[in-house]
């Protein structure tokens, strides 16, 4: 045929086999009217010898197509035309003729623009196939290249329909033409070693060396909802697609299973703990029953039909008519929740395994009454699959959450898990053959630790004045409302009651002690709470103040906890942003050498490093002293980085708290055991004791000779014993002065000797803090430059709290 791609075939398509057949049926038939038909067919088509000789241009197929059609009456009867979808073809080329009606009629539906291809051709993989079908055909041999052929047609909907093809191959033959080589069964043996080397099947097999004389027929067979099926089990399995791309491909097999082009797809998780119907993990689904919501109760989201059908017999509620149903139900969240996204008709199903309830496939039309009980079985067969992606998908959330509880809660570090993971297989064994075993300590010897805190400056000072500002504040509340009530009702016990907390103020104004708190709350409960509940009963203009009061105040303790809030709060966003943000960095050191990390937060955030030989697993590069001194290089410029993030965050606060840095440098290597009667790592030994005993007391050092402590705001205190590592850290220290991580004032400290540690030395350098300015240019400060603008931040946030707290008194105390 002209215009052939690159083949082993030249191909010509002959009625040859056909004719022949006809002919010596003519001979045999003894019916005169079978006869007569078989020879007029033949004499008519005598006046075509190509049909016989060989049709090498596919372009004579439309001159011919009435003598092909009325030789071929006998395989394409005329009265299957509507129902057979049948065609001739060529073997591995996209040539077809001779259609049925119900062919055309799809290819019709398809679009002008639709060219037919068949599925996943592969060029060298066709040729190579087509050299299969000569070994097997011509030379007998019995190699199986058989593999399911289709056709995706789209129908005059658009949706995708998928055609299972099936050969017939026995009107055809094949023969050697004038470059064909002689094949061995060693070039066999060599063929089937390189089935995938299309070059070297070309030169066994050269282009257009083989005549193939004859045609094929096929036979399509619409298998759209199998091979839907069959792609929903291939989705479901695949974990490295992205949630939308999996949710699109997902909603397009339910619209070729349902033959609805608007068919929407949702999913709800099913939490049977709570109760609660919730939203799928990583919101990979949209789910039509919750909406914007995260979680709601069963009963408040269904309705009892509803409830008791997936709910409790985990059998498909649909929905044919949304719009009749939300007249019924209108006050249920489903019926609701339908609607506002302009569903018409739906059908929900239960993902259910072993009568657990795992969660809710919804399927949704904007069309009223295309999904319904009916068609609602549909799902039977689709179901079991959903069944294990689920249970799949809920493994693994279970599997993030205890890697979320082992990185949060306890602390055996990734790092090391491989040791762990090694004695658990060896805890297993020892159990499975012998009934008992024992977990042993795990300890990781000759590793360098690495240490450093940054810590909030004078914490229990902040702590203890935002309590005598809210006990202050408290009694001044007090003593507005005992003397509004004193100027309606004239009682002694109201002077009584305002001289008893003018004591207390004036001793909370001196010193705030460890017992003033409870003084304070006994001095309440006992005197002021039965004086406050008269005024509350006995004045009803002071009624709603009283009230007011006692809305501010702690239900459980009676306490107004205002100022301490505030303190808290600044706390706890400081050591949560602080904490990720080196669990951030950390994913980059790691990147450096393995090594182990943990970090835990008090008044600031602590850490504690660990590396070394036995620390990796055999998979690990090898060690040397070169990670070491860059992780210390990490662990300085990171600490940089904490100082600046700590007061950035406090832009917007109401208070302002204040860091101080410190990193101990440790010389030797020592030895850490995981003891599990306390679920975590110490040093071990009575000498690497002496490591812990410095890090206990570090930050309570203070120079030599002076009472002024180690550790100051805006610096970082490098706290060491040896020369070399002294002048290592300098060494780093001028390299992070030319980033600006760090200003030009550098201090070489002595300290004072502290409990069991004596001979330690410090550096002290100024920390540089970057920040934007309102044209969002960085500039630079020291601390004290940074006190001044951060301060003038503070006192506006200050004076507007002032202001508020004002307003808030006044409020309360004043008529």
């Amino acid at each position: 045929m002209k215009n052939q791609k690159e083949f082993p075939l030249e191909i010509k398509i002959s009625f040859h086999k056909i004719i022949e057949q006809y002919r010596k049926q003519l001979e045999n038939e003894s019916s005169m009217i079978s006869k007569d038909y078989l020879g007029k067919i033949l004499d008519y088509i005598s006046g075509f010898p190509v049909l016989e000789d060989g049709i090498e241009n596919s372009e004579d197929l439309n001159k011919l197509k009435d003598p092909i059609r009325i030789l071929m009456k006998d395989l394409f009867p005329e009265i299957l035309s509507g129902t057979q979808i049948k065609a001739i073809s060529v073997p591995f080329h996209n040539v077809i003729f001779n259609s049925t009606l119900k062919f055309r009629e799809i290819l019709a539906g398809a679009g002008k623009d639709f060219n037919l291809n068949m599925r996943d051709l592969s060029k060298d993989l066709d040729y190579i196939y087509a050299c299969i079908l000569i070994l097997n055909k011509y030379y007998g041999y019995d190699m199986d290249f058989s593999r399911p052929l289709y056709y995706d047609i789209p129908d005059e909907n658009g949706i995708l329909r998928h055609y299972r093809i099936e050969l017939d191959s026995q009107f055809m033959e094949l023969e050697p033409g004038k470059n064909a080589c002689e094949i061995t069964k060693e070039d066999v043996d060599e063929l089937i070693q390189n089935i995938e080397n299309v070059e070297f099947w070309k030169q066994k097999f050269p282009p257009k060396s083989w005549i193939f004389k004859g045609f094929t027929i096929i036979t399509l067979t619409d298998v759209t909802v199998d091979d839907a099926i069959s792609d929903l089990k291939t989705t479901l399995l695949q974990r490295n697609t992205s949630g939308n791309e999996e949710m699109e491909k997902f909603e397009e097999i339910f619209k070729s299973i349902y033959k609805i082009p608007n068919l929407r797809v949702g999913f709800t998780m099913y939490n049977e703990q709570e109760s609660t119907f919730e939203r799928m993990m990583g919101n990979r689904s949209p789910s039509f029953l919750l909406r914007e919501k995260k979680t709601v109760d069963c009963r408040e989201a269904l309705e009892e039909e509803a409830y008791q059908k997936l709910v409790k017999e985990h059998n498909y509620f649909s929905i044919p008519n949304v719009t009749k149903f939300s007249t019924k139900s209108s006050e249920n969240l489903l019926a609701k929740s339908l609607v506002d996204a302009g569903v018409k008709s739906a059908i929900l199903a239960p993902i259910a395994k072993n009568g657990i309830l795992l969660g809710m496939l919804e399927l949704v039309s904007f069309e009223k009454n295309v999904l319904n009980s009916i068609n609602a079985t549909k799902l039977e067969d689709i179901l079991p699959y959903i069944v294990t992606a689920v249970e799949r998908s809920k493994a693994e959330f279970e599997n993030r959450v205890k890697a979320v509880i082992q990185s949060e809660c306890t602390s055996i570090h990734p790092s090391v898990l491989w040791i762990f993971e090694k004695e658990a297989r060896k805890f297993i064994r020892d159990l499975d053959e012998d009934g008992l075993a024992s977990f042993k300590d795990i300890t990781f010897e000759d590793v360098y630790p690495l240490y450093g805190e940054i810590d909030i400056v004078a914490s229990s000072e902040a702590r203890n004045e935002a309590i005598q500002k809210d006990l202050l504040d408290q009694l001044e509340l007090i003593t507005n409302i005992v003397c509004q009530a004193e100027e309606i009702e004239k009682l002694d016990i109201y002077e009584q009651v305002k001289f008893r907390i003018k004591e207390f103020q004036d001793d909370l104004a001196n010193s705030l002690s460890t017992s003033s708190e409870q003084k304070v709350f006994n001095l309440l409960q006992r005197e002021i709470d039965p004086v406050m509940a008269h005024i509350e009963k006995q004045t009803p203009v002071l009624e709603e103040k009283v009230s007011g009061y006692r809305k501010n105040v702690n239900s459980e303790t009676g306490i107004i906890y205002n100022h301490r809030k505030n303190y808290d709060e600044a706390v706890q966003q400081i050591n949560r942003t602080m904490a990720r943000y080196i669990d951030r960095r950390q994913i980059d050191a790691q990147e450096i050498y393995p090594h182990y990390f943990e970090r835990y937060k008090t008044d600031g955030v602590e850490h504690n490093i660990y590396i070394g030989t036995s620390l990796t697993n055999k998979k690990a590069k090898p060690f040397d002293e070169v990670y070491l001194y860059n992780l210390r290089l990490w662990q300085l410029s990171t600490m940089c980085e904490m100082e600046n993030r700590f007061y950035q965050i406090q832009e917007n606060m109401p208070l302002k708290l204040e860091a101080a840095s410190l990193i101990l440098v440790y010389n030797t290597t020592l030895s850490i055991r995981y003891r599990m009667d306390e679920k975590q790592f110490d040093v071990d030994g009575t000498y690497n004791a002496r490591y812990e005993i410095i890090k206990k007391r570090i930050d309570k050092a203070h120079v030599k000779g002076t009472e002024e402590r180690v550790t100051q705001k805006g610096k970082i205190a490098i706290v060491y014993s040896n020369r070399k590592d002294e002048r290592e850290y300098l060494r780093y220290i001028k390299y992070l002065q030319s980033k600006q991580y760090l200003g030009d004032k550098v201090e070489k400290l002595e300290l004072e000797d502290v409990q069991g540690v004596i001979g330690l030395k410090a550096i002290r350098v100024e920390v540089l803090y970057h920040l934007k300015n309102e044209q969002q240019e960085e500039q630079v400060f020291t601390y004290e430059d940074l006190e001044k603008v951060l301060g003038q931040v503070i006192s506006g946030n200050k004076t507007e709290n002032r202001e508020n707290d004002s307003y808030h008194k006044d409020s309360i105390g004043n008529p």
